[in-house]
């Protein structure tokens, strides 16, 4: 069985490289216990002929709003430091901008907040400070709780709330209390000069005119200093299948807590079905995005912008994560979709004698 995942995932992610749809990708299959295959396929860029592997370091892109963002906001609800149906003005008073008293936490980050999906800072700002000043003046264009707009302005506020309470940057927050506790040392934002060799270059950024390689692909995160809520943390495929296994644990890893188990079923489970399909961070398979058509309804997971996406489906104990550079050399690049739902699929019928039956 783990021949035929292999040979899946390794089928897969070179159609991936034969069709442009990425120069490199990593993808990791695993189950709470460990790692069933892996498979890395191209090079890192046109003129880095370095295969990918478990040690490559990616841009996660808005991966970061559920490794980075959401970890430390389970963590401060599971403790009572937060509480998801609470204003967010009441942790962040200096957002008042009209209508921001009626969001709540939960809208934050269940993207229900009525909030714009994205606005581009870094043109209208001239640093960090001003940045952060333009997403407090932002209002919601739509009553919460009304429609679902995926939006990086909320995930950005869901950052500044994090340092608020825990009285620590967010950065410095994950490393503490997420990615040190789990293994996690190759996983953090503004990576080190020292990674840069072994790190997948993305777009040749017309923006700040050169190759990007070794920092934070998306214009807003650079803005804000490489450190956001929706975007700027780097990691490898051998700490975020750590971080799958956890998830697919309970919160727990070779004897560390990290997550609350009753915390985690809530963060993981679709809020408003009738709205949107998503959890708290998370989003949940609606056969229309990157989860394809077999991970049970138990199933949770994101992508992102450079072309990364992890799944995690606890009635199947299985994970699935893939990390690509499709943004490299243009963000024109759209095959990765197709390829997400394949591998995804091709590895849930490969499981399926050993797993519980698919939707």
């Amino acid at each position: 069985m783990a021949m035929a995942v292999g040979d899946s995932v390794r089928r897969i992610l070179e159609r991936g490289v034969a069709e442009g749809a990425f120069p490199g990708a990593y993808a990791v299959v695993g189950t709470r216990a460990g790692i069933i295959a892996e498979y890395g396929a191209g090079q890192l860029d046109q003129n880095d002929p370095t295969r990918p592997t478990n040690r490559t370091v990616w841009d996660l892109a808005s991966l970061t709003k559920v490794i980075g963002t959401t970890s430390a906001m389970l963590q401060l609800v599971g403790s009572g430091r937060v509480a998801l149906d609470t204003p967010v003005v009441r942790y962040l008073p200096e957002w008042r901008a009209p209508g921001a008293e009626r969001v709540t936490v939960r809208h934050l980050l269940t993207h229900a907040a009525g909030l714009p999906a994205w606005r581009a800072l870094y043109k209208e700002a001239g640093d960090r400070s001003e940045a952060v000043r333009q997403v407090f003046a932002t209002s919601p264009d739509t009553l919460p709780g009304m429609r679902m707009v995926y939006s990086d302005l909320g995930f950005i506020l869901l950052g500044q709330l994090v340092e608020r309470v825990s009285t620590e940057s967010l950065d410095a927050y994950d490393v503490r209390h997420v990615f040190a506790p789990l293994g996690m040392q190759e996983t953090r934002y503004l990576p080190p000069a020292s990674w840069r060799a072994r790190t997948a270059p993305t777009e040749v950024d017309p923006w700040r005119n050169r190759h990007l390689r070794g920092e934070v692909h998306d214009e807003n995160a650079a803005m804000l200093g490489g450190v956001s809520g929706h975007a700027g943390l780097f990691s490898t495929a051998h700490d975020l299948a750590r971080f799958a296994r956890m998830y697919l644990n309970g919160g727990v890893l070779d004897g560390v807590r990290v997550f609350d188990s009753s915390t985690v079923a809530t963060f993981t489970r679709a809020q408003q079905p009738a709205l949107s399909h998503r959890a708290l961070g998370w989003e949940t398979p609606n056969t229309r995005n990157s989860a394809g058509s077999q991970l049970s309804p138990s199933a949770f997971g994101h992508t992102g912008f450079t072309g990364t996406s992890i799944w995690m489906d606890p009635e199947r104990d299985l994970f699935v994560l893939l990390l690509t550079n499709r943004v490299n050399p243009t963000r024109q690049s759209t095959g990765i979709g197709g390829i997400r739902t394949a591998l995804a699929d091709a590895v849930a019928k490969a499981l399926a004698p050993a797993a519980g039956a698919g939707r």
